[in-house]
């Protein structure tokens, strides 16, 4: 029987968008469970999965056991990456 390839890459594009979708909801819960926001305010303020990611590592140097310089130095040797994030953080508190 031959395979069917448009089935089989509906289904896998179906498989891979729900993936996703539930690890978003679970990353969202995650780091409103560590912050005051809800999880429909991570979701808001950061939607694409890859922003909640870097959210999760900008808060990881800020709660590290590190002082406060190496704090720094590392944010700002990641400060491109961090960027979009911190802007979205100022907006919403601002």
């Amino acid at each position: 029987m031959p395979v069917d390839w448009d089935a089989f890459d509906k289904d896998v594009d179906s498989i891979v968008a729900s993936a996703a979708d539930r690890t978003d909801e679970r990353l969202a819960s995650k780091i409103s469970s560590v912050t005051r926001l809800t999880d429909e305010e991570v979701k808001e303020l950061f939607p694409e999965p890859a922003d909640a990611k870097k959210l999760a590592e900008l808060m990881k140097i800020v709660t590290s056991a590190t002082d406060r310089n190496t704090k720094i130095n590392d944010i700002v040797q990641n400060s491109e990456k961090f960027a979009g994030v911190i802007l979205s953080l100022l907006v919403k508190f601002v």
